[in-house]
């Protein structure tokens, strides 16, 4: 039986070679582009709201697995989300990743975006983990500007 290790890199190359919600939103009410300069990840997340409600959200991206399968489970994760419950989410997300909250206190459950708490070790894969949320944060917004992770 695999270990847990290994059972999450599974699933992130799953996301990375068959990402979900890969694609252009034509009818989009929100886009935005970023960019990390330091491996050169780039991501564009298109977001359809309903009100206050994400409906839809898809996402282009090239670059490395870790920020492709991270726009591929945040693209699962916010839809049908509030906007207040995916940005809640997104600080969830982001400070288990950055070390400074650990997956299991209070707040939105991250499941499957639980896969990238180990990075918190890896301070340069951070901003591979959290571009396309950044992103999906101007989108949001329906800023136009392209967001870094500098």
């Amino acid at each position: 039986m695999p270990d847990l290790d290994d059972l999450y890199q599974e699933l992130i190359l799953d996301h990375y070679r068959r990402p979900r919600n890969r694609g252009r939103l034509e009818d989009a009410s929100g886009r935005a582009e970023g960019y990390n300069p330091l491996c050169g990840d780039r991501v564009t997340v298109f977001v359809k709201l309903d009100g206050d409600v994400v409906r839809d959200v898809k996402f282009e991206a090239s670059g490395c697995a870790i920020s492709t399968a991270a726009a591929s489970l945040m693209s699962e994760a916010v839809r049908g989300k509030s906007l207040a419950e995916a940005r809640a989410l997104f600080r969830k997300f982001h400070g288990m990743v950055t070390g400074a909250q650990p997956p299991g206190n209070n707040g939105p459950e991250l499941g499957k975006l639980e896969v990238f708490g180990g990075l918190n070790q890896y301070p340069a894969r951070v901003k591979c983990a959290t571009l396309a949320w950044h992103t999906l944060d101007a989108a949001l917004e329906n800023r136009h500007e392209t967001v870094t992770t500098e």
